[in-house]
């Protein structure tokens, strides 16, 4: 008996279906962020500094200057990670032909190669208006700004993305995701935190009055950033008040957004109350919104076991969002990615309906046993087989092939 086979009768003595498991896994898209291959510069702003409250740190070689090698370089990280991928896109990484024009004026032809990148390879494209790193970022201010040439420029920016959300969806023939994330707020306690707030309500309500369709719209609360800490116009109870009030507007969970001791895996359950669809960005926050590379730790592994008990990975839109200049970028993606496929693979193969009935008859004491008898069976095997099937390499075999790209690729960069 070899281990898989081993590895599948443990799980089958609780109830589990290995290969139903790494089935429902293959079916599951997890989108890819682009702005790991490049430390977020995008193709308008090689050369500058990055602001509005994004920071990266490291300069390992090799960092991807152009559609071409960013491509590359997404190729190789996705060629080692199994399951079904999508890409998560900013709006600065738009191709130009030229000089870059201005964020206001995008238009879909602006992106038409990654259209063709993603068509070939089969995937599908989730969209952000980059809102940072920009001269109208006035005062750490963008659609909240009390200056009215300011939010028109932005809100013109967020309506170029929306119609640019829907030639993915019409192109690609599926909806795209088209998230608003925004830097604006203040470095120290504010006079007047209503006001900004019913500006950021306006402009909202300008960018979304068109209506399109395939576009699922989002919007992304966060509790504070760099230069920000005092207070974000777009806080948590803003956006979810303004997703429950507008239709068709969706509220985005990034779990490096809240507070420390806030456990993002308990808001999914509360949300799919009230809505068919929870945008999702997975990072891995250490003490602050730092976007490290995301462990298999238990954090994720609460989010995934969360969206798979309340069977959701039909409606819960996965992307990954994260950056570390430190490491090989084409590693961190990889390593990021693999984690989240092995967290939706472990919250897959728990007897999800056994358990909720031991809770539903108030067995709690045999509750907590199966959960951690669970955790020592040998969930390695099956990721293992996972990864065979899927054609890629498993654990402690995919690094070389890294380290052969840093050589022949990554270092003639320099």
């Amino acid at each position: 008996m070899n281990r898989y086979d081993s590895a599948k009768e443990r799980y089958q003595a609780f109830g589990v279906d290995c290969d139903a498991a790494m089935d429902a896994l293959a079916r599951t898209p997890v989108s890819l962020h682009c702005w790991q291959g490049d430390d977020v510069t995008g193709f308008e702003n090689l050369g500058k500094a990055l602001s509005g409250g994004i920071q990266t740190t490291g300069n390992y070689p090799g960092k991807a200057r152009n559609f071409a090698e960013l491509t590359a370089d997404f190729d190789q990280a996705c060629a080692l990670i199994p399951g079904k991928k999508n890409i998560n896109l900013h709006a600065s990484y738009a191709v130009f032909d030229g000089s870059p024009i201005s964020r206001d004026a995008l238009e879909p032809a602006h992106f038409a190669p990654w259209v063709q990148f993603a068509r070939e390879r089969g995937y599908g494209i989730s969209f952000n208006p980059t809102f940072f790193s920009h001269a109208m970022v006035k005062d750490n201010l963008t659609l909240s700004s009390p200056d009215a040439e300011v939010r028109a420029y932005w809100v013109r920016h967020g309506i170029a993305c929306r119609r640019i959300a829907a030639y993915f969806a019409r192109e690609l023939g599926e909806p795209c995701l088209c998230n608003v994330w925004i830097p604006d707020g203040f470095k120290d306690v504010p006079a007047d935190r209503l006001s900004p707030r019913l500006r950021l309500r306006d402009s909202l309500d300008q960018i979304f009055a068109e209506k399109l369709h395939g576009v699922v719209d989002s919007v992304e609360s966060k509790v504070f950033g760099i230069g920000l800490e005092a207070c974000t116009v777009g806080s948590a109870e803003f956006y979810m008040g303004y997703a429950a009030t507008h239709p068709g507007v969706y509220n985005l969970l990034d779990n490096g957004h809240y507070h420390p001791t806030e456990q993002v895996d308990d808001k999914i359950a509360s949300l799919l109350c009230y809505f068919d669809k929870i945008p999702l960005h997975v990072t891995r926050p250490m003490r602050w919104d730092s976007d490290h590379v995301v462990r298999f730790s238990d954090d994720l592994r609460d989010i995934a076991c969360e969206i798979v008990r309340c069977n959701a990975l039909a409606k819960v839109m996965i992307g990954l969002d994260f950056f570390d200049a430190s490491i090989n970028r084409v590693a961190a993606w990889v390593i990021g990615a693999r984690n989240m496929q092995k967290a939706l693979l472990w919250a897959l193969l728990q007897p999800n309906d056994r358990l909720r009935a031991l809770q539903g008859e108030s067995r709690f004491t045999e509750l907590l046993t199966e959960q951690e008898d669970l955790k020592t069976l040998p969930f390695g095997d099956v990721w293992q087989a996972y990864c065979e099937r899927q054609g890629v390499p498993a654990d402690g075999e995919w690094y070389p092939a890294v380290a052969q790209y840093e050589r022949a690729v990554l270092q003639t960069r320099e």
